[in-house]
């Protein structure tokens, strides 16, 4: 089937006088989630990261760290894998006519990749005229209540042009979704992990918004009084808009300001900027989002470790990696708040563990057998928080390579914990302390150890991460992942994530754990951690168990003590 699709895009190359196109994962908004997934369309790879480049005899699919071995497994039938960060795309694609969607690509991201190749732009997507998504009916945008928020949009946007000002810029294009739902404190449903309202807006220093979006989606807003129709831009409408626009400068985003509508908005204005203010605003949550986020994550950790108890105790012979998964979903379904998973839960058993963002299907699906260790990389949405924790789950005595790797796991864990902020302020100072325990035993991962997280948002977001190359400051209320792991392929895969905030004190700046979820007290070596390890794992146990023991049954609370 790829094979024939493949023929078929190859066959428009003389139409378009190109030598190859171009595919990205990322839909028009540039989310990480998107529901046209047009890179599986033609790859069969189901990642959530990754671009391909099909030539007219050879084909390309480039993929980061997390993403080889799965990408081998999906796609290498008829595309040669290329792990990004060792091999650019223009060192190994030269002198060619390669054809793209401007609407899918930012300009940044073109002159990084293909700088050795002449670009054609094409605004009809060839993929989408091979194998056309059925575009689904989405609800309505939603406000959120300024109490769940703690901040109201006219609050939100008079930063926004104060930032303006100091720029000496007119306008702003905010073509990242999320950051038109932070801004204005709606949400929505046109996303499949999380409740993103898909829109963009202009906004100008006199404070008024222009919102760019499907008019059926912004019924309730309109009767919320929160937009008038004047507001409201057709998607197709914007360049007869900035027609009208009076002033000279523009603040556009590198990130998800597509080439399409930055040539529209370079052809009329100057664009002094390429940064959207917006990122760094909501990477920093107040008081009300924290609170919130903190509720969540005792939700979301009752049904994690009702979860993990089942699994330790049930009989293997029935169990699957789907099942696994879909069995914590129903734990989660317990809580009202809960509405959907924040991302594809990650279920990896033995050596699927060891495939960084592994995906379980009914086709693939492995049976859990007790020698296995098994790897649950999970979230959710709920009202009203963003959730995310990775647990490596064992079912018998595992030998003593596995134990110390866990133990170094977890020592990086602890130790990102426990950073002092006030010395290591930046994700790449934290990183080093993450990685600092397997390294001395030669060994390390090939990803981030912590991603940004949004409120009530996306599972992944900026600008801060704790990453080699992340020299962000962390800023009291940043919310972050901490997920060092280790993967030895075609054997096993951990990995220990919680979700943990920035908290600043009169006497400390420390991060404090939002995730409540036991960890593999099987899989220690107590002779690798020192007393202060030691003791961080009583408190935590401790904590969970103070947290949940009146809400679990006798045979739950009783396993849960023995934790601490």
């Amino acid at each position: 089937m790829i094979l024939k699709k493949i023929k078929i895009l190859r066959k428009k190359f003389k139409q378009y006088d190109i030598d190859g196109y171009i595919i990205p994962k990322n839909d028009e908004y540039f989310s990480e989630y998107a529901r046209n997934d047009r890179l599986k369309n033609i790859t069969d790879f189901s990642g959530s990261a990754g671009f391909a480049v099909v030539l007219k005899k050879q084909n390309y699919l480039f993929v980061d760290g997390r993403y080889t071995i799965q990408a081998h497994q999906q796609s290498s039938k008829n595309f040669k894998i290329i792990e990004i960060h060792k091999k650019l795309p223009h060192t190994i694609i030269k002198n060619f006519n390669l054809g793209y969607d401007p609407k899918l690509f930012t300009s940044k991201l073109l002159s990084k990749y293909f700088i050795n190749n002449n670009l054609i732009s094409i605004d009809q997507n060839l993929i989408d005229q091979i194998f056309r998504i059925k575009e689904k009916n989405t609800k309505p945008f939603y406000s959120l209540d300024t109490k769940i928020v703690g901040e109201s949009y006219s609050s939100k946007i008079s930063k926004v042009v104060k930032f303006l000002k100091n720029n000496k810029a007119d306008y702003c294009f905010i073509s990242a979704p999320e950051n038109v739902a932070w801004l204005l404190n709606i949400r929505g449903y046109d996303n499949p992990n999380s409740p993103i309202a898909n829109a963009r807006l202009i906004l100008n220093k006199k404070k008024e918004f222009f919102l760019i979006a499907n008019e059926n989606n912004l019924k309730i807003l309109l009767l919320d009084k929160k937009i008038k129709k004047k507001q409201i831009l057709p998607i197709n409408s914007l360049p007869q808009f900035l027609d009208n626009l009076k002033g000279k400068n523009f603040i556009i985003d590198n990130k998800t300001c597509s080439i399409f509508y930055e040539k529209i908005i370079k052809s009329k204005f100057n664009i002094l900027k390429f940064d959207d203010p917006v990122y760094e605003l909501k990477s920093v949550k107040n008081s009300s989002e924290i609170k919130h986020m903190i509720e969540a994550h005792k939700k979301d950790g009752l049904a994690l470790t009702r979860f993990i108890y089942w699994i330790k105790n049930v009989n293997k012979k029935k169990i699957t990696e789907v099942y696994a998964q879909n069995k914590l979903e129903k734990f989660r379904k317990l809580n009202k708040d809960y509405l959907f998973p924040s991302f594809d839960t990650i279920s990896g058993a033995g050596s699927n563990g060891a495939i960084v963002h592994y995906r379980a299907n009914k086709k693939t699906t492995k049976k859990i057998e007790q020698s296995d260790i098994l790897l649950v990389d999970s979230g959710g949405q709920y009202h009203y928080g963003t959730t995310d924790v990775t647990r490596t789950i064992s079912f018998s005595k595992q030998n003593k390579f596995i134990k110390n790797a866990y133990t170094n796991v977890l020592k990086g864990h602890i130790a990102v914990a426990l950073t002092n902020l006030n010395t290591d302020d930046t994700g790449k100072k934290i990183d080093i302390k993450a990685r600092k325990f397997l390294k001395k035993e030669g060994q390390d991962y090939a990803h981030g150890t912590g991603h940004g997280v949004g409120f009530f948002l996306n599972v992944h977001e900026g600008p801060q991460s704790i990453s080699k190359h992340n020299s962000i400051k962390i800023k009291n209320g940043m919310i972050l992942s901490n997920e060092p792991g280790f993967y030895k392929k075609n054997y096993f895969g951990i990995r220990i994530e919680n979700l943990i905030y920035a908290k600043e004190t009169k006497k400390s700046f420390n991060f404090e754990n939002l995730t409540l979820a036991p960890l593999e007290k099987d899989l220690i070596n107590y002779e690798l951690l020192n007393k202060i390890e030691k003791n961080y794992l009583f408190k935590y146990h401790l904590n969970i168990y103070s947290e949940f023991s009146n809400l679990l049954n006798k045979k739950e609370r009783k396993w849960l003590a023995t934790l601490i």
